[in-house]
């Protein structure tokens, strides 16, 4: 299921957004004494980062993951977690938590099991989920030209995260599984630019998953979806 927001303008969708998140993040720490949010990389979100970063809230509480990294230098310039540090842990936010994806220089079988474990201890199910989404209906790294596709979409997989190597996109990557992503309280799909909204409507048109798999999200049954979208 999903449900389609439009917002006249990119700064109204961050400050709406900002705000819902930032009272979902309150309820969160109310109910249990801290909330996990996970964020997505690319140049849309930075407008949101810096309107989070902005919020005055108990950050201590909160800690802050990625859906996905490619696995490069923290200092380089695909680096999602750089990304976030330099637009979204800032101001308040900077009091928060953040759980690193990428640890270590090569990601062995072992890194992936200590990531697991410490995933599933220390910030699952995720309370808040912010999606991206590419042009081929990619979503996190779970890319349908990869062969892991199966593995990342199949809703028993018992793994939070995973290693992926796209085919069409450049980097080995980490991912958090539609399994474990499926289980956050909230869904959020955060997309700008008519190309975008060209995308996502063809996803809702279609069925195949593996063909474009930020469907599994868009159709599934119990699962609710909510697309923020501005020109």
């Amino acid at each position: 299921m999903y449900q389609f927001l439009e917002h006249s303008t990119r700064d109204e969708l961050d400050n709406t957004l900002a705000e819902q998140i930032a009272v979902l993040l309150n309820q969160a720490i109310k109910d249990k004494g801290k909330a996990s949010i996970a964020v997505s990389g690319g140049s849309t979100p930075k407008g949101l980062f810096k309107q989070l970063a902005a919020m005055d809230l108990e950050w201590s509480k909160v800690t802050i993951t990625l859906a996905d990294e490619r696995w490069v230098n923290i200092d380089s310039d695909d680096s999602n977690t750089r990304l976030v540090h330099e637009n979204l842990l800032q101001g308040y936010a900077a009091a928060a938590k953040f759980f690193y994806l990428k640890q270590g220089d090569v990601l062995t079988n072992e890194t992936l099991a200590d990531l697991n474990l410490a995933a599933e201890k220390t910030i699952l199910p995720l309370d808040v989920l912010i999606l991206g989404m590419g042009e081929d209906g990619h979503t996190a790294s779970l890319f349908p030209c990869s062969e892991q596709i199966k593995q990342g979409l199949n809703p028993e997989n018992d793994n939070a995260l995973m290693s992926v190597q796209p085919k069409t996109a450049p980097h080995q990557r980490i991912t958090f599984t539609f399994s474990s992503l499926s289980m956050s309280k909230v869904v959020i799909l955060h997309l700008c630019g008519k190309a975008k909204k060209d995308v996502v409507n063809k996803a809702i048109e279609g069925s195949d998953l593996f063909e474009m798999p930020i469907r599994a999200f868009l159709h599934h049954p119990t699962l609710n979806t909510q697309i923020f979208w501005a020109p």
